[in-house]
């Protein structure tokens, strides 16, 4: 069997580590899951989302950041909704985009997303009780220190799957 075979069967199996992920206040039908499965090659991210906002203009269809943050709660208040779940994981200090937690954007399909990808950025042991936050706007790659990615929309907090 070769690598991508090994990756693809993966998915057959219960992940390590998943994030039930929920929206603030203003977005309370926002949900979804992100698993996360230990490979030999690195750790496979599986996410899948409802509810996110959604325009009819078809050239702005909504592209949201997407991030494992370092705090190990999704509580908050007024003015920051999941101020918990703290900044992005950056556990070598490296600038951004290159934290271990920045992660590839979700593209919004009528208020729903699926994302997959392989990193090597962390395992799964090292993010278990830390946050996954969506972001009302896309990362621009660039912007010191998260990308400006607009406010925190949604999080979860990433426990390991029994």
């Amino acid at each position: 069997m070769n690598s991508n075979t090994d990756l693809i069967s993966l998915l057959k199996h219960m992940p390590q580590a998943i994030a039930k992920i929920k929206g603030n206040e203003a977005y309370p039908k926002l949900r979804g899951t992100t698993a996360f499965y230990q490979t030999s090659s690195g750790t496979m991210v599986v996410s899948r989302i409802f509810g996110l906002p959604d325009t009819d203009e078809v050239c702005y269809k909504p592209i949201f950041a997407f991030h494992i943050h370092s705090g190990g709660s999704c509580s908050g208040n007024g003015k920051d909704p999941f101020a918990a779940a703290m900044g992005h994981y950056n556990p070598h200090d490296c600038l951004h985009p290159y934290h271990a937690g920045d992660m590839p954007p979700l593209f919004g399909v009528n208020g729903m997303a699926f994302c997959a990808f392989l990193t090597n950025r962390f395992s799964v042991k090292d993010i278990i009780g830390r946050t996954v936050v969506i972001h009302s706007a896309p990362d621009d790659f660039s912007t010191q220190p998260s990308g400006n990615a607009g406010q925190k929309i949604a999080c979860g907090v990433i426990e390991k799957y029994y």
